[in-house]
């Protein structure tokens, strides 16, 4: 009994940890670094124990396996910038639904990295687009303040956080007066006395367990939040309008270790200098041209090309997008933004410029520039060779790899395709009959 107790122990264990990190090299590239730069041709990229060692034209190789990418397209794994991916697998079903928590009396407290399942439906489905990492984000209920959100990556297997408790999340503007009670000023008072109750408990943690009913913020959410102010994490800001793009900003002066990011931001072209001269980094939503709301009365699809001109930072999000779903979106949206760079009057960007809004600048916005998004030396080994250029929606990848190792490329949708692709009646059930 013992030994079959530990095998079982064992057997589980080895489902549960991803696989060993392989030494790749991929040769004959048309590589792509993802830091905004052109392909260069005959790229090399070096992966040595799930990190990337050397990436461009004179790159050498470092034993191991090598690959012959015949001139194909070789870029970073995509980030998605602003998703639920793990969280959510039906909407409709609350016990599938994770990314709330409307009876709870927790709010920025909340951490979402124990919820991420990396079985969910979404996840393989959305790695066979490309997609090795992405930013998931908590929705808020019953407070501005959404909880922590994480970063995962996509692997096939069980250990999908790469970094829990990355960032907090918030709602402004419509969305966060609603949850305040019902107006902008009230929204605007509770932020700020979350803020100045997180910040009692900054300077005598032992006596905030004894503020009794009338606190409005609890012991766990103000360690959380004491986080964002001491700027140890962003603070991620859903906000459309111009107006209250501005009142995020002055918030950064009020509270200087404020780390703000600005997620969807479809007014942000109109105040696209003020954004930068805070420099604050945005995550916007790429096809927002018609007003959804009377918040985003000024929404252009121009609005990333016109901010990034301005020299805003500015990566793709996908909120209210199906983003708990459909994060692969992003890759389309950037291919968008090329075309419109060759629209009359449009603001679009360049080739480069375009993959670094899925890629390098999304790890930017939350401070992970230095371990995902590029091929730089030092990074992570998210690498992916495709069968055509990754900004047009009919190609997509022949090989992923992600921490160096490789994974799958079929999902539940591969497989039904392929199951009822060419249908044999011996080898399917037997369909209903009239």
């Amino acid at each position: 009994m013992k030994r079959l107790f530990l095998a079982a122990l064992l057997g589980s264990a080895a489902v549960a940890m991803p696989a060993a990190a392989q030494d790749v090299t991929i040769t004959n590239a048309k590589l792509v670094l993802g830091d905004g730069s052109a392909p260069i041709e005959g790229g090399t990229v070096v992966v040595r124990g799930g990190r990337v060692v050397s990436a461009g034209r004179g790159a050498a190789g470092a034993g191991g396996r090598t690959i012959d990418a015949g001139g194909r397209y070789v870029t970073p794994g995509l980030v998605a910038g602003f998703t639920r991916l793990g969280i959510i697998e039906v909407d409709g079903v609350s016990a599938t639904n994770d990314a709330s928590a409307r009876e709870s009396v927790f709010n920025a407290g909340l951490d979402i990295a124990s919820a991420v399942n990396p079985r969910a439906t979404p996840i393989a489905i959305n790695r066979t687009d490309g997609i090795t990492r992405a930013i998931v984000a908590p929705d808020n209920a019953g407070s501005i303040f959404a909880g922590q959100g994480a970063v995962i990556d996509l692997g096939n297997d069980m250990d999908a956080v790469t970094r829990p408790q990355a960032f907090q999340f918030m709602e402004w503007g419509e969305s966060g007066a609603r949850a305040a009670g019902g107006s902008r000023p009230a929204a605007m008072a509770m932020f700020r006395n979350a803020l100045f109750e997180a910040q009692a408990y900054a300077r005598n943690p032992a006596s905030f367990a004894d503020r009794g009913k009338e606190a409005l913020l609890t012991r766990t959410d103000a360690q959380a939040l004491q986080k964002v102010l001491s700027g140890q994490v962003p603070l991620l800001i859903h906000v459309e309008r111009a107006s209250d793009i501005l009142g995020v900003l002055a918030l950064k002066r009020e509270f200087a270790g404020l780390k703000p990011v600005l997620v969807g931001a479809s007014e942000g072209w109109t105040v696209a200098q003020q954004i930068a001269a805070a420099n604050v980094p945005v995550l916007a939503s790429a096809l927002s041209d018609l007003p959804a709301s009377f918040e985003q009365l000024a929404a252009t699809q121009s609005n990333i090309g016109r901010m990034k001109a301005a020299g805003v930072v500015v990566g793709i999000g996908t909120i209210g997008d199906d983003e708990a779903r459909q994060a692969r979106l992003v890759r389309q949206y950037a291919g968008n933004l090329v075309a419109l760079s060759k629209v009359p009057g449009a603001s679009g960007l360049d080739w480069g410029a375009a993959f670094a809004t899925i890629s390098s600048l999304p790890a930017r916005t939350i401070g992970m520039e230095g371990e995902i998004g590029s091929l730089s030396p030092g990074r992570r080994g998210d690498v992916v060779i495709w069968d055509g250029d990754p900004l047009e929606i009919g190609s997509a990848p022949t090989q992923l790899f992600i921490d160096g190792v490789e994974q799958p490329l079929t999902n539940r949708q591969t497989r039904l395709r392929d199951r009822y692709l060419n249908p044999v009646e011996q080898g399917l059930p037997k369909a209903y009959q009239r």
